[in-house]
């Protein structure tokens, strides 16, 4: 039997069960995202297939999971209204899957590795934080936003802060019963009590959450139904009477727009913002990977093309990996790719032939389940561990964490990364040389010994000319490179220089290891 094909089962009980909770979490996020951006909800359930079957099986990610990412909601609302028509966006959506194809064959994923740890992981604590704030609101019945809407500003003028506040004045009352039933069921969960027994240990909580929400809302609707959850606070699956409803349901591209320059800017636009949040988010899984398995970034960026390509051809939302659903995949004991795929199965079969079943499960249920998992990113103990850990990486830390929670992903990675950046700018500024003032008597002419590190850049330059303008007059200096691996040609015109006019001063410059210009 093919090896990748036993290692793709080896952990069958576990990615069976957590395939499940990610679908749990999967169904709603790509409803909401559908929602958020304007088109037909059944354009989010296709992406999420797609991201799950498709792309999960082209993938050599263990823990990711990709679908319909609320990071490109705000681009695909501007590109339909651009183009005209959401046929014409979903051409759009397949040659931006041929570029991400292209970028993965020119070895683009390289990428990924230039993002710092620190920001890194203050990505993941700001997920964290925001899973909580957006969910608390559906944890008590206030569905005002969609489900899957992470931006911090909403239409409307509203706010993440303004909604969570505006919440508490309409909760719904068998919302707030589930929601906090839930999360009790899910902490117990975690508990070492509850993990020691084994059959227990072996059922995902997220799966007893959502089964027994259900439960709960047909006793409330048998005996309380003026606290029962009504069909605005429930899942809300399209239901199709045959084969030929749902097909007529779904969209086409059109490429009435092949030779309008808009469609080829907003496929330019997502090939690369799907690219850098799949390259993102599969960086950050793969740091929190118990088994410390890395993801061949090129090859994701062409399992991510042909999502997009397929994804565009039948109807769906560009797709990315997505950082929500993989870390619930992680935290629900996951091993292998597997429960990616059967995820998608799973969509496959709800939104096939149990829409009705489905829609019965309250978003509060799911709220409590996606709150858990941002506790689990945004621990307090990361923020300690970090801080420990020095300002020079807490503060491109806690940087990423604000600049995300107040404006989207992309735009706090790209904060967090100029912060990161300029740490990194002022560390070679600060350290390019060792400075040794050698004067062993007075009156004697100083002897001044600067030894050159191992690396000096072009960023060393003003650091080291403004040592060199403040050598005292009849010095004996001696640069010395013999340490010095590569020194930029910048450097060395800077250092030949003062050879040449260090006689203006009276100042004798030898020159050791330093290379000729």
């Amino acid at each position: 039997m093919n090896k990748s094909f036993t290692n793709l089962f080896s952990h069958f009980r576990t990615d069976f069960m957590s395939s499940i909770v990610v679908f749990l979490v999967a169904l709603p996020l790509c409803l909401g995202i559908a929602l958020a951006s304007g088109v037909p909800l059944l354009s989010g359930i296709i992406a999420g297939i797609i991201g799950g079957i498709v792309i999960g099986t082209a993938s050599k990610s263990h823990l990711s999971v990709s679908g319909p990412a609320a990071g490109l909601v705000v681009i695909v609302l501007n590109a339909i209204e651009d183009l005209g028509s959401f046929e014409s966006f979903l051409l759009a959506v397949m040659i931006a899957g041929v570029l991400q194809i292209i970028l993965g064959y020119a070895k683009a994923g390289v990428i990924g590795m230039y993002f710092p740890s620190s920001v890194i992981k203050g990505m993941l604590a700001a997920i964290g934080l925001i899973l909580i704030l957006k969910q608390i609101p559906h944890l008590v019945g206030f569905d005002s936003d969609a489900f899957g809407e992470m931006e911090f500003f909403q239409q409307g003028g509203s706010n993440t802060f303004s909604a969570l506040f505006d919440a508490f004045t309409h909760v719904q009352m068998g919302s707030l019963i589930i929601g906090f039933l839930s999360m009790g069921i899910l902490i117990l969960w975690s508990k070492k009590s509850i993990q020691n027994i084994k059959a227990l240990k072996q059922l995902p909580g997220g799966v007893v959450v959502v089964f027994l929400a259900v439960f709960v809302n047909y006793l409330f609707i048998q005996f309380a139904p003026e606290i029962a959850i009504d069909a605005s606070h429930l899942v809300s699956l399209p239901v199709f009477s045959d084969f030929e409803s749902f097909t007529s349901t779904m969209a086409l591209p059109s490429f009435d727009a092949i030779g309008n320059p808009t469609l080829y800017i907003t496929a330019i636009t997502i090939a690369i913002v799907a690219s850098l949040e799949t390259l993102l988010s599969t960086e950050a899984i793969d740091r929190i990977d118990p088994e410390k398995r890395r993801t061949p970034q090129n090859a994701e960026l062409k399992a991510q093309g042909l999502g997009n390509l397929l994804s565009g051809a039948i109807g769906g939302l560009p797709i990315t990996a997505v950082i929500v659903r993989s870390s619930t995949n992680l935290a629900s004991g996951a091993k292998t790719k597997l429960s990616a795929i059967l995820h998608g199965f799973w969509l496959l079969i709800a939104v096939a032939l149990l829409p009705t079943i489905m829609n019965l499960i309250p978003l509060a249920a799911l709220a409590a389940i996606l709150i858990m998992v941002g506790y689990k990113l945004t621990n307090p103990a990361l923020y300690k561990a970090q801080f420990k850990v020095g300002r020079k990486q807490f503060i491109p830390f806690i940087v990423t964490v604000i600049a995300i929670l107040f404006t989207d992903l992309l735009i706090g990675i790209l904060v967090g990364m100029a912060v990161g950046v300029f740490y990194i700018l002022r560390a070679n500024y600060q350290v390019p040389y060792k400075y040794y003032d050698s004067t062993n008597r007075a009156g004697s002419s100083p002897e001044i010994l600067i030894e050159l590190s191992e690396h000096v850049s072009f960023l060393n330059k003003a650091n080291l000319r403004n040592t060199l303008e403040h050598i005292p007059d009849n010095s004996h200096v001696i640069l010395d490179g013999s340490k010095a691996s590569l020194i930029d040609h910048d450097v060395l015109e800077l250092i030949h220089d003062f050879k040449f006019t260090a006689h203006e001063k009276n100042i004798k410059a030898e020159l050791k290891h330093i290379p000729r210009l």
